[in-house]
């Protein structure tokens, strides 16, 4: 008896560790859209305690690989789904489906102590082409520029090479980070150098920059007159049901949204 009751206590915890784990999401992605996705992982598995998210980055293009492979149940992504993308996913079998879930203002940041404040996307893009390499040129000190530009695999990068380059190369020089944060260190340790960051991650350790007279914020990105705007989105395998759909109207919902500003992101719609 001692036996049987053993192996029914066993059974029971095995029971209810399948039940704890039965509404397991995963997500992978963007690392903008990082902090966004962890405190509202956060907040929901607060609310709801059967449910267990998994939250990690490694950048827009391996979410959306991701979702392809079918190795994760939302992608976050910096930028949307291309071409070749919805091929690949529609031959295996997958159909994403994007939801916006934020906006975002993508800003030049320098040293605090670099006098610039403004440069025009064309001083953006000869800046990073390699055609401007010392700040006396654009109003600065009489320095070389260390530029700083993300991996491919970033939807922040695309977004820069789409907007500021316009199919201009990246110099070989600019050294290359991996991450929003990892970007954000690097600018914050060198006086003369440049990057770009998504705003939820700007902090007082570096400075942003103008864009032709336009200042990135909030209120700019959703009017449209900031140059550098996007939306940020988490991609779906096909049309979400469950637990999934309960997540993706959370985000989209007025609490989901206080959390988008919160992190210091841009909701979809002013708040009350």
């Amino acid at each position: 008896m001692k036996k049987f009751a053993a192996v029914l206590a066993a059974c029971a915890v095995l029971s209810i560790s399948g039940a704890a784990f039965a509404n397991a999401l995963v997500m992978n992605g963007s690392t903008t859209v990082l902090p966004i996705a962890q405190a509202a992982a956060e907040k929901y598995m607060a609310a709801n305690s059967g449910v267990k998210i998994s939250v990690s980055g490694g950048g827009s293009g391996n979410g959306i690989k991701a979702i392809i492979d079918g190795t994760t149940d939302i992608a976050n992504s910096s930028r949307f789904i291309k071409t070749d993308e919805v091929k690949a996913a529609v031959e295996k079998g997958t159909y994403p489906v994007p939801f916006a879930v934020a906006m975002d203002a993508l800003l030049p940041i320098v040293h605090p102590e670099n006098p610039v404040s403004d440069l025009s996307i064309e001083q953006l893009r000869d800046i990073y082409a390699g055609k401007i390499t010392n700040w006396k040129d654009v109003g600065g000190e009489d320095k070389g520029i260390a530029v700083v530009g993300r991996d491919t695999s970033s939807g922040t990068y695309e977004t820069w090479q789409e907007i500021i380059m316009k199919k201009e190369r990246v110099s070989q020089r600019a050294l290359v980070v991996a991450s929003s944060g990892a970007m954000l260190t690097t600018v914050a340790k060198n006086k003369y150098a440049i990057g770009y960051d998504g705003i939820g991650y700007i902090n007082n350790t570096v400075k942003p920059l103008m864009v032709g007279g336009k200042k990135g914020s909030s209120e700019t990105a959703l009017d449209g007159t900031y140059p550098i705007a996007r939306f940020l989105y988490m991609f779906t395998k096909s049309w979400p049901t469950g637990e999934i759909m309960k997540f993706i109207n959370f985000v989209l919902s007025d609490d989901g949204q206080k959390i988008v500003a919160e992190t210091g992101f841009v909701p979809l719609r002013v708040l009350k």
